[in-house]
């Protein structure tokens, strides 16, 4: 993995874009629009060498387990393996499933029942990367000018969003965990090597993070048509 790098500008103030690295782009565009989430990720072009856990999670939270099947059964059908099968936890309901490019892919919700019929609307979508250092990597991110919203000590950290332009989804929240913790919540071995094959998009100059995630200044999303 990278090595993390000084910045010599301002920080972004929030995650602005994330990019997936895949081998082939308009395959991985095809899987995303059948999944229901391509409006949430880029995609780039990338031959980069990446074996094992590659160190982070996207999680979409829906409202019901209907809902959670649905995405399951959305992602299964355009090729993803599951990894973990939707199942009631001690929290709610849940499954993981891997993208035929390698991303994983977390569905939930805190309900264990559903008080309506199925839909496709996400609540709310968190980039959850692993790191070494909860607490080292927290105070990285707010130096660079990241706003904590929620902390559990060394444990789990997410930062603030930022905001959403007129008639596009809300944005994508940045979360930190410890990386064993997040391999087993996924099912995988916590083990890597290579590239994590995602990059984040921020405000300002590129960087990488002490867990060597990447991060570029991102281009402003396309109008959408009126």
């Amino acid at each position: 993995m990278v090595m993390a790098t000084t910045a010599s500008t301002a920080a972004p103030a929030s995650l602005a874009s994330v990019t997936l690295e895949v081998a082939d782009p308009e395959a991985a565009r095809r899987f995303y629009r059948a999944f229901g989430v391509d409006a949430y990720v880029r995609l780039r072009a990338s031959g980069a060498h990446s074996a094992g856990f590659r160190g982070f999670t996207l999680a979409l939270t829906v409202a019901g387990p209907a809902t959670v099947d649905g995405f399951v059964g959305a992602a299964v059908d355009a090729g993803a393996t599951v990894l973990k099968p939707a199942a009631k936890s001690l929290w709610g309901y849940g499954g993981v499933v891997q993208a035929p490019d390698g991303t994983i892919w977390k569905i939930a919700t805190s309900a264990k029942k559903d008080t309506g019929p199925a839909t496709r609307e996400i609540d709310e979508v968190v980039l959850l990367i692993g790191v070494e250092d909860v607490k080292a990597t927290r105070q990285f991110y707010v130096g660079r000018g990241l706003t904590v919203a929620k902390s559990f000590g060394g444990k789990y950290t997410e930062f603030a969003p930022g905001q959403a332009g007129p008639g596009r989804p809300g944005p994508v929240k940045l979360a930190l965990y410890k990386r064993r913790a997040l391999a087993k919540d996924l099912g995988v071995p916590a083990d890597g090597t290579g590239s994590h094959r995602v990059v984040l998009g921020g405000t300002a100059d590129a960087f990488a993070d002490p867990d060597g995630f990447a991060w570029e200044a991102a281009a402003p999303p396309a109008p959408v048509p009126s």
